[in-house]
């Protein structure tokens, strides 16, 4: 009974009300930081709660006056309206007793890469890529490009960026995956339509309590910065390739001039994906009990198609398809197929859960 889960939280939130307030707390920071987040996290589901259970009340209420001859009739009207509140708020409620991504708070790294279509994927990750910087910018968040090695006709073969902002992974975390586009490119002269592939991946940001790196599992090396056509970008050996041996995962870094910085760079984007590689591991063992998959980030598989002659965006896992591909790139107003996501995973974990 959704009654007897709600009392617990609720109560939970008062005792946390009244710790808060304690000379012991209060001088504990740490003890302090930690329950205020543990606070902040169930209230919203606390005051749902308490009106859910104030509108259960008022059901009952009115029930018992329904004989009543002159109340009766006022009664009846209002349980019809208190019902549909209740519905609504079991809608709500169900919603946000889904346990929390502990990651959804937290920035991330975006990474793009140009796969099959030569130029043309190199163009689309430039373009993916500015959408993304619309969308941040709307979300009012920043974005610091870590490192990018362009291709000859100004788009990238490779882009990855920092992404800091409040709720950064929990809106972009069911990007990662095949980009399909499908485009009459610029150079082509009979109109063909040429299809290509990028891939995305979303990395939580994570610090070194999060990802514990042995320094005897790295390899290390450094060489000399190269910039486009081979020429030297310094006359230093101020690139780092670090390596971390148990799982293989490379990360290069040369777009500082400082080696310093370029191998505290390379260290984040490899904690980085050391800690998406977990995520996924863990998300292949939790697919087993789950009825659908929206979101895996596995790299290989196609999530979404671009289709510019029809000016059509359709993400596969939902079969979702948008025609309006011109605003969603253009104006960065990706919460066209981001809200549909989310919803779509809400609705799986509803459903796990019942």
């Amino acid at each position: 009974m959704l009654q007897s889960k709600l009392t617990p939280i609720i109560a939970r939130y008062d005792e946390i009300t009244e710790l808060l307030q304690t000379p012991e707390v209060l001088q504990d920071i740490q003890r302090l930081k930690h329950l205020s987040k543990e606070q902040s996290d169930i209230q919203e589901l606390v005051s749902a709660a308490k009106s859910y259970l104030h509108v259960l009340e008022q059901i009952t209420q009115n029930k018992a006056l329904l004989d009543d001859k002159e109340l009766g009739e006022l009664a009846k009207e209002e349980l019809k309206v208190l019902e549909i509140k209740k519905s609504s708020l079991e809608e709500d409620i169900k919603i946000l007793l889904i346990p929390k991504d502990p990651n959804d708070d937290k920035n991330i790294y975006l990474e793009l890469r140009a796969g099959t279509g030569g130029d043309e994927a190199g163009i689309f990750v430039g373009d993916l890529f500015k959408a993304y910087c619309r969308y941040a910018d709307l979300q009012k968040w920043k974005v610091e490009i870590i490192s990018s090695s362009e291709n000859n006709v100004g788009g990238y073969k490779e882009v990855i960026a920092l992404l800091k902002g409040k709720g950064a992974y929990s809106r972009l975390k069911y990007e990662g995956g095949t980009h399909r586009v499908q485009r009459v490119p610029e150079t082509e002269s009979q109109g063909r339509i040429h299809t290509s592939a990028i891939t995305v991946a979303i990395m939580p940001e994570v610090d070194e309590l999060e990802v514990n790196i042995n320094p005897n599992d790295l390899k290390i090396e450094v060489f000399r910065a190269g910039g486009h056509g081979g020429q030297c970008v310094n006359t230093t050996d101020s690139a780092v390739r670090i390596t971390h041996i148990p799982t293989g995962i490379s990360v290069s870094m040369q777009d500082e001039k400082s080696q310093h910085k370029n191998k505290d760079k390379a260290m984040k984007i490899l904690q980085a994906r050391i800690y998406e590689t977990k995520l996924k591991e863990q998300e292949i063992q939790n697919a087993q009990t789950r009825k659908s998959q929206v979101g895996s980030g596995d790299r290989s598989e196609r999530i979404r198609t671009y289709n510019y002659p029809q000016n059509r965006l359709s993400d596969h896992r939902i079969n979702l398809t948008l025609y309006s591909l011109d605003e969603i790139m253009l104006s960065g107003n990706l919460d066209l197929v981001i809200n549909p996501l989310i919803a779509a995973a809400q609705s799986d974990s509803v459903r796990i859960q019942e």
